[in-house]
């Protein structure tokens, strides 16, 4: 298995910037962040910015949390950009501004968990773990388990199986392999297996690619939801060069009820700063 994937990989990779040659830990680690729930095409340019303007932690740190959260833009989840601004400035205050190379003290960052943790320290530090994002756990579950689909969290199970197959050389190469075979080939709804280098083996494959038996998997709704109303607002925030008065978030969203609910909820995440009960900015401290 481990041959070929790593010569699928050879020949299919992707050139992405936080992959190349030069890059950097702050660069790796910016990039994993922007990743989570959030596809390649919409993370590049983004992050193309992010580097040229905080091309080190200690740009960001100095920077107000508000203008991440501009910076930001439409990836959504924007609480992301906050918590990789409290990183930044964790780097730059236990760090001395350099990403620290090992797995505890990237997990101590503000937002890093186990997965971006692990990430970083191998593609940036060529360190040994099991990096276990969405994909590397599609993948582990087909070929070797036979199933379609992985459990909804991360098991024990899935991590010592994860573990089990690290190559005792190069085993940032394999994570990224397996995680780009996931990306490209053995995807979530259309699985191209005819193109799968591993189809031969693959367990769920062999048993005749029987669908999961657990509940639906349904993809996220937007429309209409709170998640596109906080967007809404999010937006008129990020365009405005200060302070908001309320009516014009009024005006985003057209449902009372529910324009105040989500307007709470930015509050209460620290993405939005009252002034009083008619001005609202994006967080400066």
């Amino acid at each position: 298995m481990h041959a070929a994937v790593m010569s699928w990989y050879a020949a299919n990779a992707r050139e992405l910037p936080w992959r190349a040659a030069d890059r950097t830990p702050w660069g790796v680690l910016v990039s994993e962040i922007m990743l989570q729930q959030t596809p390649v095409a919409r993370v590049l340019p983004v992050w193309r910015e992010w580097m040229v303007r905080w091309p080190e932690p200690a740009g960001l740190a100095s920077a107000e949390p508000g203008e991440a959260i501009r910076a930001w833009g439409r990836l959504g989840y924007p609480r992301r950009a906050l918590r990789l601004h409290s990183a930044a400035r964790a780097i730059v205050d236990a760090h001395a501004g350099r990403v620290p190379s090992s797995y505890e003290d990237l997990l101590a960052l503000p937002g890093v968990g186990e997965y971006t943790a692990a990430a970083v320290a191998s593609f940036a530090f060529g360190a040994r773990h099991a990096v276990l994002d969405t994909n590397v756990r599609r993948v582990l579950a087909r070929t070797v388990n036979g199933t379609q689909y992985p459990p909804p969290s991360t098991t024990a199970a899935e991590r010592r199986l994860a573990e089990s197959l690290l190559p005792p050389e190069d085993a940032p190469t394999w994570a990224v392999a397996v995680m780009e075979l996931g990306a490209l080939v053995c995807t979530a709804r259309s699985p191209r297996c005819d193109g799968c280098p591993v189809s031969t083996d693959c367990a769920w494959r062999l048993g005749g690619s029987r669908p999961d038996d657990g509940p639906p998997r349904r993809g996220q709704a937007w429309h209409g939801t709170d998640r596109q109303a906080r967007g809404r607002l999010m937006a008129v925030l990020r365009d405005a060069a200060g302070p908001v008065p309320k009516v014009r978030l009024d005006d985003a969203w057209p449902v009372a009820v529910q324009r105040e609910r989500a307007l709470d909820g930015l509050v209460a995440d620290g993405l939005v700063e009252p002034l009083d009960d008619d001005l609202f900015r994006l967080p400066v401290g």
